[in-house]
Order: C-alpha cells, then sequence, then structure tokens
C-alpha cells in the first residue's frame, strides 16, 4: 500500500525533510502499526514515535488517534502537539 507522509514542526526538523512517499507492508493500516514500522529505521526514529512523546496524527486533513485505520492514497501528517495562548 503506498502513501504520503507528511513531517511537521519538530518532526519535520529531526528528520530532515517534510514529506515522503511510501510503499508499506500490507500489515500496516493503521497509525499505531505506522509509527512502530518508523521506529525500525534506526534511534533517531524510535525517539519519535515509540510512545514515549506525543506525536499527534492526521489522515487526510482530519486528526486521528493511533487506532485510526488509512487506506491507499491516503495522507498521514506527523505533529508534536500545538499548544496556544
Amino acid at each position: 500500500m503506498k502513501i504520503t507522509i507528511l513531517y511537521f514542526a519538530r518532526i519535520k526538523e529531526v528528520v530532515n525533510y517534510s514529506s515522503e512517499s511510501v510503499e508499506l507492508p500490507e500489515n500496516i493500516t493503521s497509525i499505531i502499526a505506522l509509527k512502530s514500522w518508523l521506529c525500525d529505521r534506526g534511534e533517531t526514529w524510535q525517539k519519535l514515535f515509540d510512545g514515549r512523546g506525543v506525536v499527534r496524527a492526521a489522515i487526510n486533513h482530519e486528526l486521528v488517534d493511533d487506532m485510526a485505520t488509512f487506506d491507499e492514497g491516503d495522507e498521514v501528517a506527523f505533529f508534536p502537539p500545538v499548544t496556544g495562548g
């Protein structure tokens, strides 16, 4: 399954790019599974996506939780929590 992943704010700065198109294994269909798959890329990715820090997700511009699923061609965005004031 092919999706586009977007990275914002601190995450974008750490991984050094803002988007990528990825071909995922068939069993990667949820945000939590995608985060785990990204952790397999190495230590930097583990620090971002291993669950110790908060990373929000959106699918096609809609905020979702880690159990949300996505489909072929979807856009998944990751960003840190946003605070305002």
